[in-house]
């Protein structure tokens, strides 16, 4: 036990569901399973949105009521309060104190708690010092822009900025998983540090998936799905994501109308009505038979079977690091169009194309891609899946997140 490094990891709502933390602490627990030198110790919801249900994870051993082992992690689940959005909040401060005490009672020594997302600032430098006063260290992933995201009122993204300054200011390491985002933290919280330090900040990439779908493709899981979308593989555009405006579903939607593609567009995500019957009243897509919402997939081998088979993949991320559906796409679709920002281009590089939101733009490389030869496909297809292995394959990130923490 002594020559464990003891990790805390807080922030995930639970592992291996449909999110980037979610998938991150699952893998990181699958690559590092066998591992000896390492010790993880996962914060879980007990209850509400996303909340963990080990039942359904293959393998795990219940410890007692709302603790259990998985990949040879201790997990332990928090109760929550039915208090909205706050709950987030709440969340990690009561994961956070979990640990301290843990890490007391337990006498561990020399633990790092590493913490995902930047939520609790406020609260942030009362647990920084009673981690450091136990012989610890707080380490945080800084996530995205999330106070750039849409879906905010005006008081809470002032509130994230604000938690975000604070978080960056009490921690011994920023772990960034873009290169653009450290350049940003240090862009605007050097010399704003305890004392006047410039935080410190290293860059370790999100993961995907270099093999194939397991699923044959005369599945009849896949089959079915196929036949009750009315898609045909190689005959659609894909896109996968959470249904928020500042994933570009309009411009991507918009601009497909204006196409001359023959091929179908499915949309792969959780529908959000209000934000649907906004967009319906200004593009009226429901009269264009290609535009297809087709739900959510869970089963992860056939989501990767569906991006496989995808003629095309759009991206229209714009606000965040490192994406997870990115890497996904790179790793499985040949031919992928990228919205033209800073993140994107840092991930995929040479092996996509890309677009903006000028008018006509994406619309004329949907031409564009409908015409290019099976050859140039499979050509940039090919850098893509290279892309993926050389610098973002889970194997790699394991690695480097075992020398983080050990070293």
């Amino acid at each position: 036990m002594d020559n464990e490094k003891h990790i805390f990891l807080v922030g995930a709502k639970s592992l291996g569901a449909y999110g980037g933390y979610e998938t991150f602490i699952y893998k990181l627990t699958e690559y590092h399973k066998d591992n000896k030198k390492i010790k993880y110790h996962i914060a879980c919801k007990a209850n509400g949105d996303g909340y963990m249900n080990e039942n359904k994870l293959q393998g795990s051993r219940k410890i007692s009521e709302n603790e259990f082992e998985y990949n040879n992690a201790h997990c332990f689940k928090i109760p929550l309060p039915n208090v909205g959005p706050a709950q987030a909040i709440i969340y990690d401060i009561k994961a956070l104190k979990y640990c301290v005490n843990y890490i007391s009672e337990h006498n561990i020594n020399n633990p790092i708690v590493y913490i995902m997302a930047c939520r609790i600032g406020p609260w942030i430098s009362k647990y920084y010092k009673k981690i450091h006063k136990l012989g610890g260290k707080l380490y945080i992933n800084p996530d995205g822009h999330e106070w750039m995201r849409a879906k905010w009122s005006a008081p809470i993204r002032k509130y994230w900025k604000y938690s975000e300054k604070l978080m960056i200011k009490y921690c011994d390491l920023a772990v960034c998983d873009s290169v653009n985002i450290e350049k940003y933290i240090h862009a605007c919280y050097d010399g704003k540090g305890i004392k006047g330090r410039n935080p410190e900040t290293t860059f370790v990439a999100y993961g995907a998936e270099t093999r194939k779908s397991a699923l044959s493709d005369n599945d009849t899981e896949l089959l079915n799905w196929y036949k009750d979308k009315r898609l045909v593989p190689k005959s659609y555009y894909l896109v996968v994501g959470r249904f928020v405006p500042e994933n570009n579903y309009e411009t991507m939607i918009k601009e497909f109308m204006k196409s001359n593609s023959e091929r179908d567009f499915a949309i792969i995500t959780n529908v959000n009505e209000k934000f649907l019957n906004k967009l319906e009243e200004k593009l009226s897509f429901k009269s264009d038979k290609r535009i297809k919402f087709v739900g959510t997939v869970y089963n992860q081998e056939l989501l990767m079977k569906i991006r496989e088979n995808a003629y095309g993949y759009f991206h229209g991320h714009e606000v965040g690091g490192t994406n997870p559906s990115l890497l996904e796409a790179l790793g499985s679709t040949n031919l992928n169009l990228l919205l033209d920002v800073g993140f994107n281009r840092e991930v995929a590089e040479d092996s996509a194309l890309y677009w903006n939101k000028n008018d006509g733009n994406l619309a004329s490389l949907i031409d564009k891609a409908d015409n290019m030869t099976e050859t140039e496909i499979s050509e940039i297809g090919e850098k893509a899946k290279n892309r993926i292995s050389d610098a973002y394959s889970w194997q790699f990130i394991a690695d480097e997140y075992e020398k983080l923490f050990i070293d």
